[in-house]
């Protein structure tokens, strides 16, 4: 992520309006009304405790309006290009602080959204009429633990800023979440949606924040809050991150490219894992699913578990030379052991029907395709 290219000092100067703005003659029209700044310590809206869910104006029709924030992480781009397929181009806009490559650029609409910068965000929420805030801009676990500092900032403050915006302007808010909120003291096989929360990363303890402050905003002032705790999320389309899982992102462009990895987990560390058609299909389901079928707010969603020594082998039926070695490294292997190996996403399928499409072979199978791999399986001899 780009955020950790930056210091603190700076990102807080970051200022900037809309890089590419929509134009509508009716704007005035059905624009909200713009309600005045408030400091970082001022309630967003003052709302009864037990007031309805509201997640857009009364005047707003049609499909939603979309802004995805950090929207040119690993997730970002491919779920616009899946709800631009939904809504429409034109009312799904991704952000961010960095300038989108071309294509990005040329495939819809993109704008310049600092999260620390609660004016610049009000500014492009209000001037494109959004109605729907699914929020990506983190630092994730690794590169969170390398700077604390910056992972306060983004992760915790730029989400009061989120919470505010959405609550004032009653939007529809997506927060993703995390295996990496639970800890150590948490069950680690089929991990249940409510449980002991400790996690030992500012990563992980900034979702746990995110989560409650979710909840708390909906249950205070009605707030549309919706949130999923993803397992590692598999894609061919983005470069590793910075995460603990993201070995399994690695692991395909290493056997396409050279033939061999060097993972930096045990080989027996078995992680919850998921493709990332699945995690974003999962979560425009869950941004379309009425309010009265979530019996929380908070849902576990997973695919498959697997080890890296099991992928390897998945992998190894398909490209026969491919050699996996290890070299662990103690800090991520310690944020892996305390994170759980399977979850339990029962309530998630049957509140909203929620149903996964790719295990492990699948997930092997499609991943190599992508990355332009001859994917014959290899016959013994």
């Amino acid at each position: 992520m780009f955020w950790k290219q930056m210091p603190v000092k700076m990102l807080w100067r970051i200022v900037g309006g809309p890089a590419r703005t929509l134009t509508c003659s009716s704007q005035a029209a059905i624009l909200p009304p713009v309600l005045p700044a408030r400091s970082l310590s001022s309630s967003p809206v003052q709302t009864p405790a037990d007031a309805h869910l509201h997640s857009a104006s009364p005047l707003e029709t049609g499909p939603p309006r979309v802004l995805i924030t950090g929207g040119l992480g690993q997730l970002g781009m491919g779920l616009a290009n899946l709800l631009r397929k939904r809504f429409g181009k034109d009312n799904v806009i991704l952000s961010d602080i960095k300038k989108p490559p071309s294509h990005v650029f040329c495939s819809g609409p993109f704008v310049f959204a600092d999260i620390l910068d609660r004016q610049n965000l009000r500014e492009v929420v209000v001037n494109n009429r959004v109605t729907w805030l699914l929020h990506y801009s983190a630092l994730l676990s690794a590169v969170g633990e390398a700077n604390v500092s910056l992972a306060r900032a983004v992760n915790i403050a730029g989400l009061h800023n989120v919470l505010d915006i959405a609550a004032e302007h009653r939007l529809r808010l997506f927060v993703p979440s995390t295996i990496g909120a639970f800890g150590p003291t948490s069950p680690r096989n089929r991990t249940p949606d409510l449980s002991i929360q400790r996690p030992r990363t500012i990563y992980g303890v900034s979702k746990v924040h995110a989560e409650l402050m979710g909840e708390y905003y909906c249950h205070r002032y009605g707030l549309d809050f919706r949130c999923l705790r993803y397992p590692g999320v598999i894609s061919a389309d983005s470069q590793p991150g910075g995460g603990t899982t993201d070995y399994a992102i690695q692991i395909f462009h290493d056997a396409v490219k050279t033939g061999k990895f060097e993972c930096n987990l045990r080989p027996s560390t078995r992680l919850p894992m998921m493709y990332v058609d699945d995690c974003l299909r999962a979560t425009l389901e869950v941004m379309e699913a009425p309010a009265e079928s979530l019996s929380m707010r908070t849902y576990n969603v997973t695919a498959m578990s697997f080890t890296p020594e099991a992928l390897a082998q998945e992998i190894a039926k398909h490209v026969p030379e491919f050699r996996i070695t290890y070299c662990v490294d103690p800090v991520r292997q310690a944020i892996a052991d305390s994170w759980p190996m399977s979850l339990d996403d029962s309530t998630a399928r049957k509140d909203w029907g929620w149903k996964h499409d790719f295990d492990l072979p699948e997930l092997v199978t499609t991943m190599l395709n992508l990355h332009g791999c001859d994917t014959r399986v290899a016959q013994a001899n």
